[in-house]
């Protein structure tokens, strides 16, 4: 693959977002002197460029096509309901099929207990309704001074204000005065960063317990829940160790508050599982969800709440919160379709027993490269760890960006793999095939070949 441009209508489209678009989470001078590249089409797991690069698509798109591209059933879904009822809304006591018969599926695959379900447009804003509605319920119960939100340092739980407070990313809180009042966080548990002497086990304990040492802290009144990913995604596939989520669990069941799984990523069969909180056998009491849940294929996100919290929204009044597009009939459409191929094809139990498996083992060959600390993954999820040195984990210089230079190898060799820091991370489609994994991992080392030439260059 070559960065040279041959197709005029490539430096067309470049000049068109030179002049008019503002993309997410860029350096807008930088893009405008370098231009995006531009995807023309997808198929299975695997996108093209406007210059007719074959490029494998080792994110799903942004964690988000679980089916694969070119899914013609979902087209028709889409195609359908358009045709049928394109648009209406769900205020003022109305509803249509698409959106109660999703709901009522959603109900289906969740954990025990979670029934009832808000829809919105992203994740971002799926976490924007929990804030509201977790202070809601609270207010309901009497008890308005349970406002205080934990989250955790480097989660991401949005770029919306609220969102983008929940979250721990700092690199974003610096822009826009964040976060909001009512939102404090606690470390992260990341042992290959952050563990240092201790061992995993007692770094997972030791994680765990500063929720206990926050709740301390904020006091037990004013705290209204506890958000995090059963495993963070954007924050570099940040696998728990095995101790973490056991003593948390202890931990929220000693105290009164909410727990949010926010499974936007971990969600509709990324671990293998349906959810993340399957996986680990977590029970929360709201989860955020979005994604997966249409394949990406048309914008949709939603805040499944239970039973428990539920009984009590219930009796108290107007909820007064809502979007447009909540519950749109054609993303309704769509994300029953998507549910139901997940279902019949049996794409997650196969994920579980055959292509996660392999995609793990595949994946770990590569901790021999010089330039790998770690490898780690659950499911269709995985993280490469590049460093200095092996036996200490030292990091190169952050000015050297070795994260980024592996990552512009990856895309010069058809790979998108994404950096996060120096770590490289990967979340494939959940159909990707045995061959297309060979090739991802062959493609992954020849990146890091050439990542580690660069380094020592």
């Amino acid at each position: 693959m070559t960065n040279q441009i041959n197709n005029p209508q490539t430096r067309q489209w470049q000049e068109m977002s030179q002049r008019h678009h503002l993309a997410p989470f860029s350096d807008y001078k930088q893009l405008h002197e370098k231009g995006p590249r531009i995807i023309t089409r997808a198929e299975g797991v695997h996108l093209w460029d406007s210059e007719g690069n074959e490029i494998l698509d080792g994110m799903a798109g942004l964690w988000c096509i679980a089916v694969g591209y070119g899914r013609e059933e979902l087209v028709e879904a889409a195609s359908r309901q358009m045709r049928e009822l394109p648009f209406y809304n769900t205020f003022f006591q109305t509803a249509h099929p698409p959106v109660l018969e999703l709901a009522k599926a959603i109900s289906e695959i969740t954990p025990p207990g979670l029934n009832h379900v808000f829809f919105t447009g992203s994740g971002s804003e799926g976490n924007d309704t929990m804030l509201r509605l977790v202070r809601h319920y609270w207010a309901c119960k009497g008890q308005p001074n349970k406002k205080v939100i934990i989250g955790r340092v480097n989660g991401y739980h949005g770029s919306t204000v609220a969102g983008a407070s929940l979250g721990g990313m700092k690199f974003m809180h610096e822009q826009g005065d964040l976060p909001i009042p009512g939102i404090v966080h606690i470390p992260q548990p990341y042992w290959f960063g952050e563990g240092g002497d201790m061992s995993p086990e007692e770094f997972g304990i030791w994680a765990a317990d500063q929720l206990e040492k926050k709740i301390l802290e904020v006091g037990e009144d004013n705290v209204a829940a506890f958000i995090a990913e059963p495993i963070q995604g954007a924050g570099g596939v940040i696998i728990p160790p095995e101790s973490y989520w056991p003593r948390i669990r202890e931990i929220l069941a000693k105290y009164d508050i909410l727990f949010v799984a926010d499974e936007v990523i971990c969600g509709f069969g990324r671990t293998g599982e349906w959810f993340g909180s399957d996986y680990y056998g977590n029970s929360p009491d709201l989860m955020t969800i979005a994604k997966g849940l249409t394949s990406g294929y048309v914008p949709m996100g939603g805040l499944v709440v239970s039973d428990k919290v539920f009984e009590v929204i219930n009796e108290c009044g107007d909820f007064n919160h809502g979007f447009t597009y909540s519950g749109h009939p054609v993303a309704a459409a769509v994300a029953l379709e998507n549910i139901r191929i997940l279902r019949e094809e049996k794409i997650i139990e196969k994920v579980k027993a055959e292509t996660a498996p392999y995609l793990q083992q595949r994946l770990r060959e590569l901790a021999d490269h010089p330039l790998v600390g770690e490898v780690r993954g659950v499911g269709m999820l995985g993280a490469i760890e590049l460093v200095k040195d092996k036996q200490t984990r030292e990091r190169y210089p952050e000015e050297l960006a070795v994260g980024m230079i592996c990552r512009g190898h990856c895309f010069a060799n058809g790979l998108v793999m994404r950096a996060v820091g120096d770590t490289m991370i990967i979340a494939p489609p959940l159909v990707i095939s045995r061959d297309e994994i060979d090739e991802l991992v062959s493609k992954a080392r020849l990146s890091l070949d050439l990542t580690l030439r660069d380094v020592q260059a």
